[in-house]
């Protein structure tokens, strides 16, 4: 009899557990969020020593197929896939999680009874984030990509008190279910054309598409092309971006983080394991639609986001854009992954920093940041608008930040794939994007602050909690700290591949 092997989904049974001892704790001792802190602190921390863990593990022994139909000699019909391209999402979710939590602790410990319950669907939400990173089969896949949803669509409505954010979790819903039915279609699609749904083993995707000749692959292009825009949503790509600003400004400034940053870990880990691993055959096909969507997506988000007057907004249409820049990573197949983790990752950082520090000075509940807030915020807030500048620059890839590694090493990726036009394109519309990033600094620095009463306008100094200045400092050491010395990260990075 086979042993079950338990480390690869060892984060997601962390999780879980932790979920409901955070609601049995609630419903029968009533510890306050004190003991909410400690438990999902924990499972966090917890989740990211396990994925350190599996690196280690993949080092000693190699990649491993988990949960697998076994035949003689061979493995077939894999669920869940250990390697380092797993492990690296695990780590670098989990460190988006923790930060986003913490971010978001003002707003949780302000809900009372019912920051249990925020507290419990944020962690299944990231279980099923992390479960579609380490997914090897397309209907698991969309377990975990349904599992995360749900609870993000809950918490993006969670503050009831604001009528914007039920119209935030409304749409959310609504966009969020559309697409997840486009996703799910082309999964039906792709198992109609190689009759499976597994990325690897002797039954999967690619050895069907290795040993048959498709005379007429429309059905099997089409499939693939529905995935793209399944999960082409849920990374806020253009011309799929339309729920991001308005679920963004309306959901509570707190929650916002881990729906902007976390979803775009684990959707660009899914979308790139897909379509490196399942159809690296059809390369020549879906290359250049993602060249397409990467390009409408820098040009569309830039040209939007030069037009907002809240930061909340302006950091959504900034999101799309930046998903360009990603795809720009992604065009040249596995030899895109490593710049495609190292933006990734940088970037989800810093917008986790930019987010917490619209929380602090906007309110956690607020659904409105508009530029007002932030006239003259270097002398009522200084820290605050230090910090604040710091991510501006970095999410505008100024040097010295990882945003400027970042976007060095995706225009590189396609350059080398032969997308030079893309890698000029991006490049000019990346400066043309330094507007809003510098307006946001200037109104800071260069303005006095705004005496209008109107709703969401800050003239008072705002304070940083505890946890707010944990989640800001360590975004602002590695915004600076890898942009200075990125090369440990970019190693890292360098092995980081699918399976």
């Amino acid at each position: 009899m086979d042993t079950i092997a338990f480390l690869p989904i060892a984060p997601e049974i962390v999780l879980l557990v932790g979920a409901l001892l955070v609601l049995m704790t609630e419903v029968t001792l009533s510890l306050g969020h004190r003991i909410w802190a400690v438990i999902s602190g924990a499972a966090i921390a917890l989740c990211l020593g396990f994925s350190v863990l599996q690196w280690l593990r993949v080092d000693e022994l190699g990649p491993q197929l988990n949960f697998t139909t076994r035949g003689v000699p061979t493995v077939s019909n894999p669920m869940v896939v250990m390697d380092h391209f797993s492990a690296f999402a695990g780590i670098a979710l989990f460190v988006v999680a923790g930060l986003a939590m913490l971010s978001a602790w003002r707003l949780i410990s302000s809900l009372q009874t019912r920051g249990a319950e925020f507290v419990a669907l944020f962690l299944i939400a990231v279980a099923g984030l992390h479960l579609m990173a380490i997914s090897s089969n397309l209907v698991l896949l969309f377990i975990g990509l349904e599992t995360a949803s749900i609870g993000l669509y809950v918490v993006a409505g969670f503050t009831r008190d604001q009528v914007r954010s039920d119209e935030a979790a409304m749409k959310y819903f609504l966009l969020g279910s559309f697409a997840s039915a486009i996703f799910v279609y082309g999964v039906a699609l792709a198992f109609a054309s190689t009759g499976s749904t597994t990325i690897y083993g002797v039954s999967g995707i690619p050895s069907f598409l290795a040993n048959t000749v498709v005379l007429e692959p429309g059905i099997l292009l089409i499939a693939v092309g529905l995935i793209i825009v399944g999960l082409g949503f849920k990374v806020s790509s253009a011309p799929f971006h339309q729920w991001a600003p308005d679920v963004y400004q309306g959901a509570p400034a707190a929650a916002v983080p881990m729906m902007a940053a976390g979803v775009k870990i684990a959707g660009f880990a899914a979308l790139a394991r897909i379509l490196t691993s399942a159809f690296p055959a059809l390369i020549d096909d879906w290359a250049p639609a993602i060249a397409a969507i990467a390009t409408l997506s820098i040009v569309v988000g830039t040209l939007l986001a030069i037009a907002q007057t809240d930061l909340k907004r302006m950091l959504a249409y900034s999101g799309v854009a930046h998903s360009g820049f990603i795809m720009t990573a992604l065009v040249a197949g596995d030899g895109g992954i490593p710049a495609l983790w190292f933006y990734l990752a940088t970037y989800a950082v810093q917008l986790v920093g930019a987010f917490a520090v619209v929380a602090v000075v906007s309110g956690p509940r607020s659904d409105r940041s508009p530029f007002e807030s932030y006239h003259g915020l270097a002398s009522r807030a200084p820290v605050l608008a230090g910090l604040l500048a710091l991510f501006m620059l970095g999410l505008g890839g100024f040097p010295l930040t990882t945003g400027f590694v970042g976007k060095l090493s995706v225009f590189s990726a396609a350059i080398d794939a032969g997308y030079l036009w893309l890698a000029i394109l991006a490049m000019v519309v990346s400066v043309a994007g330094l507007f809003f990033y510098l307006r946001v600094i200037v109104l800071m620095y260069f303005t006095e602050p705004v005496l209008a009463e109107a709703p969401g306008t800050a003239t008072a100094s705002p304070q940083m909690d505890a946890a707010s200045r944990v989640a800001l400092g360590a975004a602002a050491a590695v915004t600076l700290g890898l942009g200075l010395i990125p090369w440990p990260l970019l190693e890292l990075v360098r092995h980081a591949l699918p399976l």
